[in-house]
């Protein structure tokens, strides 16, 4: 409901199968089943977050990479991935947070952190109006 093409990067600590892992393996079985129940996707992995940014990083390690330009969305491994990951680019980065984001589900459903700031709030705030509008306009 973003008026976006999502760009799909599964992450992994590996590379286009160079590792063998079963973490990686459950990765890759992913990007397989997500290409078998939604075949126009735009998705590819498993990889490093820098292959994901980076197109340029990407074609040098496989040319024919299903995934064109830089991913905006980014699967992680494990929950703890995501989580380190989320919160450091929150702290890190000059951008702003919105999320995390529960999508898919029957119903809207949104969190907040611990740490929201009143921002926060007004983000999500404006993510459910978006969503419910959205969730109108198709029904």
């Amino acid at each position: 409901f973003f008026g976006m093409e999502p760009k799909i990067a599964v992450l992994s600590h590996s590379n286009f199968g160079s590792s063998r892992h079963g973490n990686a393996k459950k990765m890759e079985k992913a990007v397989h089943l997500i290409r078998e129940m939604a075949p126009g996707l735009e998705i590819d992995g498993e990889m490093h977050a820098d292959a994901a940014l980076s197109e340029e990083v990407r074609d040098a390690l496989v040319p024919d990479s299903k995934l064109t330009g830089r991913a905006n969305v980014l699967v992680m491994p494990s929950l703890d991935a995501a989580n380190i990951t989320y919160n450091s680019l929150r702290m890190l980065g000059d951008g702003v947070s919105v999320g995390p984001m529960l999508i898919g589900m029957k119903m809207p459903a949104h969190v907040l952190q611990e740490s929201v700031t009143a921002r926060g709030i007004v983000n999500m705030t404006a993510l459910a109006v978006a969503e419910s509008q959205s969730t109108e306009e198709s029904a």
